[in-house]
């Protein structure tokens, strides 16, 4: 069993930037793949990024790469997601999710999340 925390989000203007941090309870958090995953207001929740669970491999979406970053530290057992050049587009609550293994781009590919932190974007 895992829980999960975020914490960072808030309010920016475009061209800003955030760190989101999702901190993870248990002593397996290095076992996990951790994604993750955003919602805007009448979407789907749609992937945003995940992280092996040694830390060696990132994935992205198309819509992000080169402006966001995920790293993580087994140690603290958190994962961050470093978010650069925001816009507007970019506003939407954001998830963290543990996955036991293999690195998965669905939501139903994880088997745990956390409850959400929001971020908006200004113009």
């Amino acid at each position: 069993q895992v829980q999960l925390v975020e914490s960072g989000g808030g309010s920016v203007q475009a061209g800003g930037s955030l760190r989101l941090s999702c901190a993870a309870s248990g002593r397996t958090f290095s076992y996990y793949v951790m994604g993750w995953f955003r919602q805007a207001p009448g979407k789907e929740r749609e992937f945003v990024g995940a992280i092996s669970n040694h830390g060696i491999t990132t994935y992205y979406a198309d819509s992000v790469k080169g402006r966001f970053t995920i790293s993580r530290d087994n140690a603290k057992s958190t994962v961050y997601l470093q978010m650069n050049s925001l816009k507007p587009e970019d506003t939407a609550v954001y998830y963290c999710a543990a996955r036991w293994t293999s690195v998965g781009r669905d939501t139903t590919d994880y088997d745990y999340w956390g409850q959400g932190t929001q971020v908006t974007v200004s113009s």
